[in-house]
C-alpha cells in the first residue's frame, strides 16, 4: 500500500505527539492502544490498527521506568510497527499483525538508542536553562524548555517520516540483522538496570507498611494462573483492608504512629 502525502503529515503529527508525550505522559499518544488507532484512522486501516494496539498495549505493560531504569521505546515500537502494517497491505490478518508485532520488539530496544541520544543532547539545555535561570531569564527558560520537548517528538517522527519511504521489508530485514550479541547484551544489560531501579525505588519507600504489601506483591507474582481481573480484584481488596487499618489503627491503645500497622503491633 502506497501513502499520500496527506497521509504521511497525519502519521508524522501523531508520531510527534507521541515522543513528546513519552516524556510529558499527559494524554497518553504514547501508549500503544492510542497511537496504532490514530496511525490506523489516518491511513484507513482502523481496524488492523485497533488489533495491533491491543496486542502492543498487552506487551507494553510491562513496560515502565522503574528508578534509572529507563523502559523500552513503546512509542518508537507503536508507531512504526503500525507503518510496517499499513504498507504490508495485508489489512489486519493474523499473518500481518503477528509480523507487526515480531517487528515492535527489536523497534522497542532500537528506541533506547534515540533516547540516550537526545537526554545527551538535552544536557547542555539544562545547563543553558541554568544559565538563563542565573539570570531571571524566565522566557528563555520556557524556550529551552519547549525546544527540549520538541527534541523528544522529532525523535519518533523522523524515523516515523523514514519509514513511509522504505519498503517494509526492508525495515523487517534490517532489524533481524541485528547480531546476536549486540541484542543479547541489550537484554542483558536493561535486566540489570531495572534490578538497581528496583533497588533505588525499594531504597526510598522501604517501611514497616509497604514491606507487607512488597511479600504479597511478590508471591502473587508467581501464580501465572492468575488474571489481570484477579490481581485488580486482589489490589482492591488490599486498598480497602489497608483503609480500614487506617482508621481503627491509631484508635487502639492510643499510638498513632502515622502507620496503621505501626500502631497494631506496638499495641502487642
Amino acid at each position: 500500500m502506497s501513502l499520500n502525502f496527506i497521509q504521511i503529515i497525519l502519521i508524522v503529527l501523531v508520531a510527534f505527539l507521541a515522543g513528546m508525550d513519552g516524556i510529558l505522559d499527559e494524554f497518553q499518544f504514547h501508549q500503544p492502544l492510542v497511537s496504532c488507532t490514530l496511525i490506523g484512522l489516518v491511513t484507513g486501516n482502523l481496524t488492523a490498527g485497533i488489533i495491533l494496539g491491543g496486542s502492543l498495549q498487552m506487551i507494553a505493560l510491562g513496560w515502565a521506568n522503574i528508578g534509572a531504569a529507563v523502559a523500552p521505546d513503546a512509542a518508537l515500537a507503536a508507531v512504526a510497527s503500525t507503518i510496517i502494517l499499513v504498507l504490508g497491505g495485508q489489512g489486519a490478518s493474523t499473518e500481518s499483525i503477528g509480523a507487526a508485532i515480531a517487528a515492535a520488539i527489536p523497534l522497542a530496544v532500537a528506541g533506547l538508542f534515540l533516547t540516550m541520544i537526545v537526554r545527551t543532547l538535552a544536557v547542555p539545555i539544562v545547563h543553558m536553562m541554568d544559565a538563563a535561570a542565573e539570570e531571571g531569564n524566565y522566557r528563555k527558560i520556557e524556550a529551552l524548555h519547549i525546544g527540549a520537548i520538541l527534541l523528544q517528538g522529532l525523535r519518533i517522527a523522523i524515523p516515523a517520516a523514514i519509514l513511509c519511504f522504505v519498503p517494509a521489508h526492508t525495515v523487517q530485514s534490517v532489524l533481524e540483522s541485528m547480531p546476536a550479541w549486540l541484542s543479547n547484551g541489550m537484554a542483558i544489560g536493561g535486566g540489570m538496570v531495572v534490578a538497581v531501579g528496583y533497588a533505588l525505588v525499594l531504597n526510598m519507600m522501604a517501611s514497616r507498611e509497604v514491606w507487607p504489601f512488597f511479600i504479597i506483591g511478590f508471591v502473587v507474582a508467581a501464580i501465572s494462573q492468575l488474571t489481570l481481573i484477579a490481581l485488580g480484584g486482589l489490589g482492591i481488596a488490599l486498598a480497602l483492608i489497608y483503609l480500614k487499618l487506617e482508621k481503627t489503627g491509631g484508635s487502639r491503645g492510643g499510638g498513632n504512629y502515622g502507620d496503621p500497622l505501626d500502631d497494631i503491633l506496638n499495641d502487642y
